[in-house]
């Protein structure tokens, strides 16, 4: 019985894989496509393991060579008398258990001092160690006596960090390909297994595919025959085949039908037959037709013809009709949809385009008065208007007219800036409570409409509006006002299919309102915060005559973006302007400006000159840039997810990314102006006679990269100089090139060397600020004075110290001139200490400077680099008090490095706020 039962199944195997059946070529084909892929994945596989056996010897030669020579005593051992004797049992030692097959160690000049062949040691190293001796790693692929082998060598550091040795280290490949290719037999009996399951596999589907399709057989053809004539004149649509002399040779019951043939037709020629003109011509002229639509009786058909040889069978046409009646009434139902289609995608190319709450009211407007209706306008609540966060509904609430759109503009329609308060008893009021659109089809019948406004009302009825439709804005629940479209000119009055289209539109505009309110509510946040941590005035100083100007980005364009200026007065009369630009824009970018200003603040206080003032302010760009990047959630939703808190756009930032700054000192005591710039644009210079040019500041790296230098520009500005700082938004603009921008600015500038910083700063930004600016602009404009020669006094003073009572006769005679006697004593006592300080620590030339501007100002140089510092002295001292005397009695003192020593100041008040007029 089991023989039996089997023969069959066996028969049937051998059936279906003979090539003549569809399911036998099948089955050859995939076998063929498994051998193929297994042959390919064996074959990727060996390459790999090729490859993976060179990675595994540069990484184990390298780590051994690396480890070896930064081994404890190895610096010792390479000094040693006798390094062999010491090295060479440590290097055997380390060779077996590591896997390579030597381990060399060498001097600076290539000579061994160990290997495994004793004969080599004390011989030179073949190979380039000139890297090495650099710092530098090398790893070679070199092909020995026996087999390749894969040598790294590593320099040896002292521990001053030089280097003092070298160590190579190499292993053969066949030792690590040796370890992968132990691997193919397991992998290529997997491949095996593989090859078997997926042949069986291949043979089930193969089976089953030729169970579905049932071989094909006679048998099956038949059956189709017999049943191909039922499903002809079944089918609802006529068929008509004819030969080459245009004789019926077949046509269904449809057909027959559609035309209006006979029972008996097959055999006749269409001449014989009475149909319509046009389709007897088409079917007579036998040509290739698509779709043509001939209009037979109360019928519309659509005619498709073909010619029965183009696969090699008999020459002849097939023709196919289609009663296309229903679908002439459909077709103008489709062209309507589609055109409403076509509006709402163009809406959301036109509405919406900026974050900007009024224009995007306009756009609705403007593009449904065009599209849509004749006239329509958008009423908000004034609290949308605020970038305020809206009430549950607006209804009951005042809403001002916000936009207007139509052909004419004297209209009953309330005027722009209307303030409009809907009456709940109408329809249009219930609408906006219950979020509702309201349609009114015809205004002439006063159906509740008018009680908003009687009067006008009746004037809108005879200027010919005849309907309206009224659509609350609503997002998020909230209704944020109402949207009404008017026809006047249009005759046909709105419907409500016209409605639901209102809808539509209105949503999708509603949602681009609460965007712009909300970025509208951030921006007003944004600017509020970058202007109460800008400077609020100027501070006193007499160094130069100063005047700024800040524009934030207009909303929806840009956004706020960072930019400050700043005014520092600094020890001996000087001035640092500061200019600034942090990358990004909103919040997030004011507040990190507000930081940076801080910190340019403190580090002025430690009298540093630009270029090292920059270099503090990049390491604490780089250190807050890496706190708020581990900070950040590994997933922050923006703005638009679900769940979100309504009302603040609040887009998550990954970091600082970086910031621009340009610092510039200027002494007005001598005319120098030191300039340094972390990636900000070049600052401008008017001279007195009008010239203007840019200064050649070096560039540096913006702030936060770290680890590049800055340098700094020093100049001699003459007296009534223009120095002009301003960020990136003043010159840089999407239609016009930088460079051109730069010109313009030196162009407004030249021929005006007398002109007051205020002028100069209006003349700017008249000449190059658009009305609404894409990025923040910060301006700041300075022209600078000098100190009289009378308000300053200075001498050398020598190294002895009887010079210090030389010092304090000068200092008497000078304040006297000054006309401070009163502060003779203090400034005696004060410079007395500073000097007698200067003459028993420092070396080199000192020098006494004083200065009378708002404060009198006293200065001691000398050569040293090294800074006294304050300190509590003990009863049985004898000195130690100088400085503590000094600090008591002055209002301020420090240190000022130079690049030649440094300078000790203090400050005394004066009584006056001004020096007088000499």
């Amino acid at each position: 019985m089991t023989v039996r039962s089997g023969r069959p199944r066996l028969r049937a195997l051998l059936g279906m894989l003979t090539v003549r059946s569809v399911a036998g070529q099948v089955f050859l084909l995939q076998v063929l496509i498994v051998v193929l892929l297994v042959a390919a994945g064996i074959t990727a596989l060996f390459f790999n393991a090729q490859s993976d056996g060179d990675r595994e010897a540069q990484r184990r030669a390298l780590a051994v060579a690396e480890t070896f020579a930064n081994a404890p005593g190895m610096e010792a051992a390479l000094g040693s008398p006798d390094p062999t004797a010491v090295l060479q049992p440590r290097a055997e030692a380390a060779r077996k258990p590591a896997g390579v097959d030597f381990i060399t160690v060498m001097n600076t000049e290539g000579v061994r001092y160990t290997n495994p062949i004793p004969d080599l040691i004390g011989k030179k190293f073949t190979g380039p160690i000139e890297p090495v001796l650099k710092g530098g790693t090398t790893i070679e692929h070199l092909d020995g006596a026996f087999a390749p082998y894969v040598r790294a060598t590593v320099p040896v550091h002292a521990s001053d960090g030089t280097v003092i040795g070298l160590v190579a280290a190499g292993v053969r490949l066949e030792r690590v390909r040796g370890v992968v290719e132990e691997q193919f037999p397991l992998l290529l009996g997997v491949a095996a297994g593989v090859l078997l399951l997926a042949t069986v596999g291949t043979a089930l589907v193969t089976g089953r595919l030729r169970r579905q399709t049932h071989g094909l057989g006679p048998e099956e053809m038949t059956r189709m025959y017999e049943h191909h004539d039922a499903v002809l004149h079944a089918v609802r649509e006529g068929v008509l085949i004819l030969d080459e002399d245009r004789r019926i040779l077949l046509v269904n019951d449809e057909a027959r039908r559609l035309l209006g043939l006979p029972a008996e037709v097959e055999g006749r020629t269409v001449d014989e037959l009475d149909l319509d003109p046009h389709t007897a011509r088409l079917l007579a002229d036998g040509r290739i037709a698509n779709d043509e639509v001939y209009r037979v009786g109360q019928r519309l058909l659509a005619v498709n013809q073909r010619t029965t040889d183009q696969a090699g069978g008999p020459p002849g046409t097939v023709a196919t009709i289609r009663d296309s009646t229903e679908l002439e009434a459909l077709s103008g139902r489709v062209d309507v949809a589609r055109e409403r289609l076509r509006l709402l995608y163009d809406a959301g190319e036109e509405i919406g385009t900026t974050l900007d709450v009024v224009r995007t009211c306009e756009e609705l407007t403007g593009f449904a008065a065009a599209r849509f209706a004749d006239y329509a306008t958008v009423d908000l609540v004034e609290a949308v208007l605020r970038g305020e966060e809206p009430t549950s509904t607006g209804a009951e609430a005042d809403m001002r007219r916000t936009a207007l759109s139509g052909p004419r503009d004297d209209t009953a329609l309330f005027a722009l800036g209307t303030t409009i308060r809907f009456l709940p008893s109408t329809a249009l009021g219930a609408g906006i409570i219950n979020g509702e659109g309201v349609l009114e089809a015809d205004l002439a019948g006063y159906g509740g409409w008018e009680q908003q406004s009687q009067s006008r009302a009746r004037r809108l009825v005879a200027a010919g509006f005849h309907s309206m439709v009224a659509v609350p804005l609503r997002a998020r629940g909230a209704i944020l006002g109402v949207a009404m479209f008017w026809r006047a000119d249009r005759p046909q009055p709105f419907d409500e299919d016209d409605l639901s289209l209102a809808e539509e539109l209105v949503a999708r505009a509603a949602v681009s309102v609460d965007n712009a309110r909300r970025y509208s509510r951030e921006h007003t946040m944004a600017v509020t915060l970058q202007r109460s941590l800008l400077p609020r005035g100027l501070p006193e100083q007499n160094a130069l005559d100063a005047a700024y100007r800040y524009r934030p980005a207009q909303a929806g364009l840009g956004g706020v973006g960072g930019d400050w200026y700043d005014i520092i007065p600094l020890p001996g009369s000087r001035v640092a302007l500061v200019v600034g630009d942090v990358v990004g824009h909103g919040l997030h970018a004011a507040a990190t400006m507000g930081r940076l200003r801080t910190a340019v603040h403190n580090f002025s206080t430690l009298d540093l000159p630009p270029d090292e003032l920059l270099w503090h302010l990049d390491e604490l760009v780089a250190r807050l840039d890496q706190e708020e990047t581990e900070g950040l959630p590994e997933s922050a939703g923006s703005a638009g997810d679900a769940g979100a808190e309504p009302g603040l756009v609040v887009q998550p930032e990954a970091g600082i990314t970086g910031a621009t700054c340009l610092i510039a000192i200027y002494d007005p005591a001598t005319g120098a102006c030191t300039m340094a710039r972390a990636g900000h644009v070049l600052p401008l210079v008017v001279h007195p006679d009008g010239t203007a040019a840019f200064a050649a500041v070096p560039g540096g790296p913006p702030l936060g990269l770290g680890g590049l230098p800055f340098e700094t520009l020093e100049m001699v500005l003459p007296e009534g100089s223009t120095l002009v700082l301003y960020t990136d938004g003043l010159v840089e603009d999407r239609d016009h090139d930088i460079d051109e921008r730069l010109a313009l600015l030196r162009d407004v500038l030249s021929g005006h060397g007398d002109r007051p910083p205020e002028e100069t700063c209006d003349a700017v930004l008249t000449a190059l600020v658009p009305e609404k600016p894409r990025d923040d602009i910060a301006l700041l404009v300075g022209r600078t004075r000098l100190l009289s020669p009378s308000q300053v006094a200075e001498w050398a003073v020598p190294s002895d110290p009887s010079a210090v009572g030389d010092v304090r006769a000068r200092v008497a005679r000078t304040l006297t001139d000054w006309g401070l006697e009163e502060e003779a004593f203090t400034t005696e006592l004060i410079l007395s200490e500073l000097v007698t300080n200067a003459i028993r620590y420092a070396v080199g030339p000192i020098r006494v400077r004083l200065i009378r501007d708002r404060a009198l100002i006293c200065e001691v140089s000398d050569h040293s680099s090294t800074s006294p510092h304050l300190r509590q002295a003990a009863n049985t001292d004898e000195g130690g008090r100088g400085l503590f005397l000094v600090a008591q009695f002055a209002d301020r003192w420090g240190t000022r490095y130079t690049t030649d020593g440094k300078v000790i100041w203090t400050e005394q008040p004066l009584s006056r706020d001004e020096p007088p007029d000499d």
